[in-house]
């Protein structure tokens, strides 16, 4: 996670939280449904606001640790999720023991990741036969207001990875299975707004060209008729993939 778009969310930690949807439990607990029962020690990394590691928690006995390489990410995480320990680091670089973990987990941050070194450091603190699990929540842009709000707001590093075919990880771990849940989130014109300014694109933008932005989105949202509490339904396909460390 080297890249200085990749530490810029802290600065937006609040919206963040507030404009990313949250992950399908059915989707992490697919990531997980190949480890054996007694399995519970797994790893959040790129764990940000806690979106992911929230879900994580409610498997019972699981004993989880976030990692970020922005502390005012982890600082959110600790008040959303008191109790979880928190520690800096990367993908690349863990603050973590040698095959500590049952699992490690990464929810819309693996595009971050330098696969191979990643891949490597993933498997050093995995046992044999853990799981890594990879997660993103991509706007389904399918459907043309959908596809509209993207550009105004540039595509993402994850969208441009998963629309090229997707992430590739390396030995030690071992080929990547897929599954998609699709799902819509009801959402308010504010929320929109704060999911936009969360993008790294924009938190690192100029101020024009945040300006730019905010006023073609309020035109859009105008076209739409989204008018203060009101809703409409933003179609998501979330895209799950694990691997075991062979």
């Amino acid at each position: 996670m080297s890249d200085g778009l990749s530490t810029s969310f802290g600065a937006e930690a609040h919206n963040y939280e507030l404009g990313r949807p949250d992950y399908p439990f059915e989707a992490v607990a697919w990531m997980l449904e190949t480890l054996p029962a007694d399995s519970h020690r797994i790893a959040d990394i790129g764990a940000g606001t806690g979106k992911l590691t929230r879900v994580l928690a409610k498997a019972p006995d699981a004993e989880i640790v976030a990692v970020d390489p922005d502390a005012e990410m982890l600082a959110a995480l600790r008040r959303a999720i008191p109790g979880v320990p928190t520690f800096v680091g990367t993908a690349e670089k863990l603050p973590l023991p040698d095959v500590s973990l049952d699992a490690v987990v990464l929810g819309q941050a693996w595009h971050w990741v330098d696969p191979v070194r990643g891949s490597a450091e993933i498997g050093r603190v995995l046992r044999d036969g853990g799981v890594l699990g990879l997660i993103w929540n991509i706007r389904d842009e399918r459907v043309d207001w959908v596809r509209r709000l993207t550009a105004i707001m540039h595509g993402s590093h994850a969208e441009v990875m998963l629309a090229d075919g997707g992430p590739e990880v390396a030995p030690p771990l071992g080929p990547l299975e897929e599954q998609t849940w699709e799902w819509v989130r009801p959402i308010t014109r504010d929320l929109l707004h704060r999911m936009a300014s969360s993008r790294s694109y924009i938190i690192t933008a100029p101020d024009d060209e945040k300006q730019r932005i905010r006023r073609d989105l309020d035109a859009l949202f105008d076209e739409l008729g989204l008018e203060g509490d009101a809703t409409i339904d933003l179609p998501y396909v979330t895209r799950a993939f694990r691997s075991l460390k062979g």
